[in-house]
C-alpha cells in the first residue's frame, strides 16, 4: 500500500502518531503482566493494535475508491484518533478526566464538518469553485456533522436497548434509573457539545470564506495513477 503525503508536515504527523501508538501499545503490554486485573490490559493492548491499524484508513480508502482524503481532513482524523484511542483509551484519560467524553464529542464534529466539505467539493468537482456560494459549504458541512451526531445517539440508544450498556447514562453505576430530565442530561449534553464542536470549524470557515481555494482544499480528489 502506497503512502502518499501532501507535504513534509503531514508525513511527520503520521509517523509521530504511529510511534505514539506503538508506545501506548508497549505500555499496555507491560501492564498486562504486572497490573491486576491483567485481562483489562490484554484487551487494551488489542484495542491499541486496532488503533494503529485505523491510522492507515485514509490510505486504505484511497486504495479501494481511488479518492484521496485532502490533507486537512487527514490531519483532523489523526488528531481525533490520538485523543480518542491512544490518550483516552490507551492511557486511560477517559477515566482520569471526567469530562473527556465531552471533549471527544466536541472534536469529532470538527472532523465531520471537514468530511462534509470534502463530499460537497467532490460532488461539485466539475464546477468553478469561485462561482459556488461559500454558504453551501458552511451550511451543508454544519448540517452533516449535526446529522452524524444524531445518528450516533441513535446507535447508543440501540446498544442500551439491546445490551443494557448505559451508553446514554440513563441510570447510575448501581443500576438505578434516573427520572425525568436527569435521564436526558447525557444525551442532550452530547448533542449540545456536538453542535458547539461543529460550530468551531463552521465559524472559522466563515472567516475564510472569501479565500478562493479554502473550500477547494477540503475536496476529495482522484488519486494520480
Amino acid at each position: 500500500m502506497k503512502l502518499d503525503f501532501e507535504d513534509r508536515q503531514e508525513k511527520l504527523v503520521f509517523y509521530a502518531l504511529v510511534i505514539f501508538g506503538f508506545a501506548t501499545l508497549i505500555v499496555n503490554i507491560i501492564k498486562s503482566f504486572i497490573v491486576q486485573p491483567t485481562s483489562q490490559y490484554v484487551l487494551l493492548s488489542a484495542e491499541m493494535i486496532a488503533g494503529i491499524a485505523i491510522i492507515f484508513v485514509p490510505f486504505i480508502f484511497t486504495r479501494f475508491t481511488g479518492l484521496v482524503f485532502p490533507k486537512m481532513v487527514r490531519l483532523y482524523y489523526w488528531f481525533f484518533i490520538w485523543i480518542a484511542v491512544f490518550l483516552g483509551t490507551g492511557l486511560r484519560l477517559i477515566i482520569v478526566i471526567s469530562f473527556w467524553d465531552k471533549i471527544l464529542h466536541a472534536v469529532s464534529p470538527i472532523l465531520l464538518v471537514a468530511v462534509g466539505y470534502a463530499i460537497i467539493g467532490y460532488c461539485l468537482r466539475e464546477t468553478d469553485f469561485a462561482k459556488i456560494s461559500p454558504w453551501l459549504f458552511i451550511i451543508m458541512g454544519f448540517a452533516f456533522a449535526g446529522l452524524c451526531g444524531v445518528f450516533w445517539e441513535f446507535w447508543e440508544f440501540i446498544c442500551d436497548s439491546i445490551g443494557n450498556m448505559n451508553l446514554q447514562r440513563y441510570m447510575t453505576e448501581a443500576g438505578q434509573p434516573y427520572i425525568g430530565r436527569a435521564a436526558l442530561m447525557d444525551t442532550m449534553g452530547d448533542l449540545l457539545t456536538n453542535t458547539i464542536g461543529a460550530l468551531i470549524l463552521t465559524v472559522y470557515s466563515f472567516t475564510q470564506r472569501h479565500k478562493p481555494d479554502y473550500f477547494k482544499a477540503y475536496a476529495f480528489r482522484k488519486a494520480q495513477k
